[in-house]
């Protein structure tokens, strides 16, 4: 699975995110790969996924309230 550091849309975003613990559940990423793409993804994308302190819109809609509770858990630690 290739990850890039930078997108263009949300919609991106969210599409990897997806596909990045979608991975993980199946097993074929160890909790530290998860971890470091979710926060390379994140720092380097944070206006396209976090607004007013919350998820935005449309990840919410694309990603659903499991993956993203993954990816609040490893943002807040992080």
């Amino acid at each position: 699975m290739k990850v890039k550091k930078y997108y263009r849309t949300q919609r991106e975003v969210a599409a990897v995110i997806n596909e990045i613990v979608d991975e993980y559940w199946v097993d074929n990423l160890t909790d530290e790969e998860l971890e470091e793409n979710i926060i390379m993804i994140y720092k380097n994308n944070q206006r396209k996924i976090i607004k007013n302190d919350d998820f935005t819109t449309i990840l919410k809609q694309q990603c659903g309230k499991n993956r993203l509770t993954v990816v609040a858990n490893i943002i807040n630690k992080s």
